[in-house]
């Protein structure tokens, strides 16, 4: 039988998704300053680049266009 195209979305998609989330989570155990030892700074570099990826992300699905660079 031959999968459908949004049958295969919605199995990569739902997979990729529960795989990022996975990693936050992870990422989230850092936090432990019994463990870690950390600078607000580079917590703040941490989430602003995730945050600059997942707008990226998103955009792809809203404009459907790659993005680029523009001053």
């Amino acid at each position: 039988m031959t999968e459908t195209k949004s049958e295969r979305f919605k199995r990569i998609a739902g997979k990729r998704t529960n795989d990022a989330l996975d990693k936050i989570r992870l990422l989230g155990n850092c936090a432990n300053r019994n463990t870690y030892e950390y600078s607000k700074d580079e917590v703040n570099r941490i989430f602003n680049e995730i945050e600059k990826n997942l707008k990226i992300a998103k955009l792809k699905f809203i404009s459907g266009k790659k993005q680029r660079f523009q001053l």
